[in-house]
């Protein structure tokens, strides 16, 4: 059916990892054109599972004048495929690229070439000085525009731009801070210097206006929230004051930096309510050496024994697989001295060749090999060769599986029982991806629950009863539901099978988004 021309001069869109993300960058942008220029522009969101030339059709029923597209590490191929398109159909429309991934190594990227103009660092005052340029029919004569940071005194918040459809069903993302002090070799955030802070009034009044309309689950994307010990107490007192049931708050911290001020008022959330982020990343300090990484591993140790042990916070726990000079059993222990702290989750992420990060400097001495696409995964280095790392791959996958979902609660210790959990699961991986014919995604709860019973009992040395009891324990609370999976009736006593508790609520529902790393907005 044809669809009416809407037409706006200038469109901002991105191509989200899914639909429940909602584009931050794109409304700081569309926050900070002048007055005028607001009028003249809107955001059209998509996925990166949409078809290229269904996105165009959609661009294009807006006759725009300019296309502003942010390009991230998630949606850097299929940005390419749809400036490619878009410049062959309407080649007189002027294509604005920002993002993190065309902030660095611009000139080597097909996409840069491909556009009119690239805005390479943060971009929400540049972006609106090029658009008047524009639209005034005047061009500017450099296409890379490099432009000094912003203060966020220069700046309108963007909060006001979340329509209440976002409030209801999608991440709202906040940010009191930008930038960075610490300089890990691996991360993006080493180049964001230096940190900035939001005013506060303004940042909590545009907070009050967000819980006003009915917000209940913030997604904080500070690189480090507890940086600045008056900032976060302010901002954590504003929502204990303000606590209600259903209140959620997700920060990234750092780890080894949690003074008494601040466990005396996380102590006051009820269980649920906070989610921190411990970018831990390595236990071998000759490696968090080598890639410039700071961090007092004995006070990482003691604050995530006092969260576990005296707050209700879910801890979201990271580590790296692949850093120069780690090999397997390196990483297998820092794995197994992070399992003993109890976070609630582990994500084990293989690491990044992120464009403009200095960590390129190792790749010949420690025989770093990288993707050449996105999102540049390592393959192989010197101590851990290319068949290694696919083994640690589908650890990686088959933990968020078993030990991360919230389904195997109870369950997943016995993988590994009274031995290293990294080498028990380690196992399991093995033995699972062979079991499900070379498998990793795509495994159904019921088939995953009689598998790891297949596995318990046949290879853990686990009793069926056991297995059956503590696994059916862990269905009726991650579902809430009493139809018994097949694998386990047989095994259950029908006093087991009458019992039925309620579903158990998790914090993590925010768990599965992009990288808070990589969740920037359009121009970082």
């Amino acid at each position: 059916m044809h669809v009416a021309s809407q037409r706006t001069d200038i469109l901002l869109t991105t191509l989200n990892a899914r639909y429940a993300h909602a584009a931050f960058g794109l409304r700081y942008l569309l926050a900070n054109l002048d007055d005028s220029l607001r009028q003249r522009a809107r955001i059209v969101e998509f996925d990166i599972n949409q078809r290229a030339t269904d996105m165009l059709e959609a661009i294009l029923v807006h006759e725009p004048k300019v296309v502003g597209i942010g390009v991230y590490i998630w949606n850097a191929l299929q940005s390419e495929q749809l400036v490619a398109m878009l410049k062959r159909v309407r080649p007189d429309t002027v294509v604005i690229l920002g993002g993190p991934e065309v902030s660095y190594e611009t000139e080597q990227q097909p996409i840069c070439g491909m556009a009119d103009y690239v805005i390479q660092g943060e971009a929400d005052l540049a972006f609106s000085d090029l658009c008047r340029q524009l639209l005034a029919d005047r061009r500017p004569p450099a296409r890379i525009i490099a432009p000094a940071l912003p203060e966020f005194s220069q700046l309108r918040l963007p909060y006001d731009l979340y329509t209440d459809e976002d409030l209801a069903h999608r991440v709202v993302y906040v940010e009191a801070s930008r930038g960075c002090p610490f300089k890990c070799e691996f991360c993006l955030s080493s180049l964001d210097v230096p940190v900035r802070n939001v005013p506060l009034d303004d940042f909590l009044a545009a907070m009050q206006r967000l819980l006003d309309r009915g917000l209940r689950r913030f997604k904080f994307v500070d690189r480090t929230f507890n940086l600045n010990l008056n900032i976060s107490r302010s901002i954590l007192q504003f929502f204990l004051d303000r606590y209600q049931p259903g209140l959620f708050l997700h920060f990234e911290m750092i780890p080894d930096r949690l003074p008494d001020p601040l466990r005396q008022i996380i102590r006051q959330f009820p269980p649920g309510a906070l989610q921190l982020e411990v970018g831990i990343q390595t236990f071998n300090e000759q490696v968090a050496q080598r890639i410039s990484r700071k961090q007092d591993n004995a006070s990482v140790e003691q604050n995530l024994r006092f969260l576990r042990a005296q707050t209700g916070v879910h801890v979201h726990a990271d580590l790296i697989v692949g850093l120069p000079g780690e090999d397997m059993d390196s990483f297998g222990r820092g794995f197994d001295r992070l399992v003993a702290l109890g976070p609630q989750e582990i994500q084990v992420g293989l690491l990044k060749r992120l464009r403009g990060t200095p960590i390129v400097r190792h790749d010949a001495e420690w025989g770093m090999v990288y993707s050449p696409h996105p999102p540049y995964e390592i393959l192989q280095t010197k101590l851990i060769n290319f068949s290694q790392m696919q083994r640690l791959r589908r650890f990686a996958r088959f933990w968020d599986l078993i030990a991360n979902s919230g389904n195997f609660v109870e369950t997943a210790p016995l993988i590994w029982g009274n031995t290293s959990a990294f080498e028990g699961f380690l196992r399991f991986s093995d033995w699972l991806y062979d079991a499900t014919g070379r498998q990793t995604h795509g495994i159904a709860l019921s088939k995953l629950i009689g598998l790891v019973f297949r596995y318990l009992t046949q290879c853990g040395g686990v009793a069926t009863d056991q297995a059956a009891n503590t696994l059916w324990r862990d269905y009726q609370r991650a579902t809430g539901k009493r139809d018994c999976p097949p694998a386990l009736r047989p095994y259950l006593s029908p006093d087991a099978l009458k019992t039925h508790g309620p579903r158990q609520a998790r914090s993590g529902d925010l768990r599965r988004d992009v990288p808070l790393r990589q969740a920037r907005h359009l121009s970082r």
